[in-house]
């Protein structure tokens, strides 16, 4: 089972990833997108986004450098273990505690909000568990390595290792193997929602909008109630059927049976005096 999880399983879901990635870019370009709902829904999403998304960076932060810088160089650095594990547990703890509530004001808002609850998928609420699953064991597995005995739920010391062997096709299973359970189940759920990632809305965390920089200005007229200034002229953004378009439509018409109207007199009056 060991081998199986610490020495398989990452192997496959990094292939899944970027399988997946790969498939999804091909085949459902359209898609790759976040299907934003914030026409139909603004103020929670103004709360609940920045939480989440300032606090999930910081989270991925953390776990870079906690799981990719060796513990003999923050030493060499003067950052004893004790000091490191405050600041684990400061910024850690912060920056988790925010992605969940940023995440907790998202799902509330997706299942109170009629047409934003009506555009959720079944893939969404999936992806939403596991999200959530793996937040919250992080946030354990934060606290459990301060207030636990070092010697046996250190990360650094058993993770850590592991995690760098994985590049070198060289995964050290007997590391990971001596892990607390925490940190195993939490290791689980990670590759977990890798595995699911390429296949939901999380996708666009792989897009960079570097093209937002060069596309032209996007002009946006307002449509409030203001007297018209086009001196009769139909404007070319009112929709049909607008009042303003059937006033016109109804003044042109009328001076228009006016000028028959006349004619028609005029025709008449020469023919009698013919």
């Amino acid at each position: 089972m060991s081998v199986l999880l610490w020495g398989i399983l990452p192997y496959v879901m990094v292939a899944v990833l970027v399988g997946g990635l790969i498939w999804r870019y091909r085949y459902d370009q359209f898609g790759w997108t976040t299907r934003s709902s914030q026409l139909y829904e603004s103020r929670l999403l103004r709360i609940g986004s920045p939480l989440f998304h300032f606090g999930i960076l910081v989270v991925v932060i953390g776990h870079v450098a906690g799981l990719l810088i060796p513990k003999a160089w923050t030493e060499a650095l003067g950052v004893s273990e004790d000091l490191y594990h405050v600041m684990a547990l400061g910024l850690g703890s912060i920056a988790g505690f925010a992605t969940l509530v940023g995440v907790v004001i998202l799902i509330y808002r997706r299942r109170t909000t009629g047409p934003v609850f009506m555009a959720t998928t079944k893939n969404d609420k999936t992806m939403y568990v596991v999200l959530v699953a793996a937040i919250v064991a992080g946030l354990a597995t934060t606290v459990i390595s301060v207030f636990g005995p070092h010697e046996e739920v250190t990360y650094r010391d058993t993770v850590s290792p592991w995690f760098r062997s994985l590049f070198v096709f060289q995964p050290d299973i007997q590391a990971m193997s001596e892990a607390s359970l925490a940190f195993q189940v939490h290791t689980l759920i990670g590759m977990a929602l890798f595995i699911i990632w390429p296949f939901t809305r999380l996708v666009h965390a792989f897009t960079a909008p570097v093209h937002y920089l060069f596309r032209p200005y996007i002009v946006y007229r307002s449509r409030d109630g203001r007297p018209s200034t086009s001196g009769g002229i139909r404007r070319g953004w009112a929709p049909v059927g607008t009042p303003d378009r059937d006033a016109d439509r109804t003044g042109r018409t009328g001076r228009s049976n006016g000028r028959t109207t006349t004619s028609t007199s005029k025709d008449r009056a020469g023919r009698g005096t013919r």
